[in-house]
């Protein structure tokens, strides 16, 4: 794969990821390892020093990783222009091995790293920071996996062969052929169900407050969301039956919808899953339930319009 400058641009971002990580990294290994707050010595108080600078890098590769991750997506789509067969990101993606789990991964890290802003704003809320250990034994979790991220990052893209031709988005995303895939985006009528269903119920656990159970519901609701979305909704966005791809709706074609539709996805689920694992005020608790079913609730709304306004426009069903 040569070198585009948008893919040597995520290498060195990869880079200065890596340098300030190890650092973040160390620093919490010291912490996690040395810190009592029984004890009242002077490296209980260097540690707590650095604990500031640790969360200071922390916070910078979040903030930075959130329009990486948009930039990363926009980078498969403009190499697809280069790949044989390939019509989008989609093509991009699964033109090697290691597409599906890095993309994976990705969105696997931008939940860790948003969960430890949560669990560092809410232990520093309080004098005694009862989750000043845990949020840096988070985060050396969080830092092995951006390891793996970063790493499957180069090797993907340095597998991807130019000259060879690569599947589009229509093949891989086929509902007639015999793969597991294919076999599960037919069932679309099962996944629509499953999508207003646990939305119901999101909102019932939402009314009965059990916190639980709706951050349970939530990591529900991305799955079927997901899977609703390209095996049902996507082809009304696209207005084409055969359409299923899950990235070609971030084109400027369909109006950038699709950036929307995982935002407001990524910051309702997000913040429905954050309730089921700590501890909040009552005040807290109260913003995080509204924020959570407020996102998921637009993006409800956002791809009912599509199929909606179809049938309004055309009188049948695709």
């Amino acid at each position: 794969m040569s070198l585009t400058p948008e893919v040597l641009s995520i290498y060195i971002v990869d880079i200065l990821f890596l340098f300030f990580a190890s650092i973040a990294f160390y620093l919490s290994l010291k912490i996690t390892l040395g810190y009592d707050r029984n004890k009242n010595t002077q490296q209980q108080y260097e540690l707590e020093k650095k604990s500031y600078l640790a969360a200071t890098i922390i916070k910078f590769i979040f903030f930075i990783k959130i329009p990486m991750f948009v930039f990363f997506v926009f980078t498969l789509d403009k190499i697809s222009n280069i790949l044989v067969g390939a019509m989008c990101a989609a093509g991009v993606v699964n033109a090697t091995e290691y597409g599906v789990p890095l993309l994976i991964l990705k969105m696997l890290n931008l939940y860790l790293f948003a969960f430890w802003i949560t669990l560092n704003s809410e232990d520093m809320k309080y004098e005694e920071q009862k989750y000043f250990r845990a949020k840096f034994l988070l985060f050396i979790v969080a830092f092995v996996l951006l390891l793996i991220e970063i790493i499957t990052e180069i090797v993907m893209f340095s597998s991807i062969d130019i000259n060879s031709i690569v599947d589009c988005c229509g093949a891989i995303f086929s509902v007639t052929d015999t793969t597991y895939i294919s076999e599960l985006l037919s069932k679309d009528t099962l996944l629509v169900t499953l999508f207003y269903g646990s939305f119901i119920l999101l909102a019932l656990s939402f009314l009965l407050k059990q916190r639980a159970l709706y951050g349970v519901l939530n990591l529900l609701f991305v799955i079927v969301s997901i899977l609703s979305l390209i095996s049902f909704f996507g082809t009304y966005i696209y207005e084409l039956p055969t359409h299923h791809c899950p990235f070609c709706m971030l084109q400027k074609d369909y109006n950038y919808i699709g950036y929307f539709l995982y935002i407001f996805l990524f910051y309702g689920t997000y913040y429905g899953v954050s309730l089921a694992f700590l501890e909040y005020e009552r005040k807290e608790v109260k913003r995080r339930f509204n924020l959570s079913l407020l996102f998921n609730f637009i993006y409800l709304v956002l791809v009912s319009y599509f199929p909606i306004s179809y049938y309004f426009k055309n009188g049948v069903w695709l």
